[in-house]
């Protein structure tokens, strides 16, 4: 109970950086758990996914699920771990290579 709790409080936050006239979340990516706003796997599938995400170059990208990776943790809006275990994710990420299949189920 208490896990499905913090994967829904994880998700609202992750909505909250994603609205649609914002420009891409900028996601700084840490080393540490600890650390992390966070963490995050990522899956082969994307039915298995709660958020499609597209990675991009640029910062001005405007599209929910578009992830743009900052070099320095005061950039970010948010701060993740990648974890080799989906047991321990907060998010399950799929990547794929369209920018209009990003989007976040919830």
């Amino acid at each position: 109970m208490k896990r499905d709790f913090q994967k829904r409080l994880v998700l609202v936050f992750l909505s909250v950086l994603m609205p649609l006239g914002a420009s891409a979340a900028q996601i700084f990516i840490t080393n540490y758990p600890s650390e992390a706003n966070a963490k995050v796997f990522v899956t082969k599938y994307p039915s298995e996914a709660n958020c499609v995400v597209y990675e991009t170059q640029y910062s001005s990208d405007k599209e929910p699920g578009v992830w743009f990776y900052t070099k320095y943790k005061s950039d970010a809006r948010a701060t993740i771990y990648y974890t080799q275990y989906k047991s321990d994710a907060d998010l399950i990420v799929y990547f794929t290579k369209y920018k209009s299949d990003a989007r976040c189920r919830y």
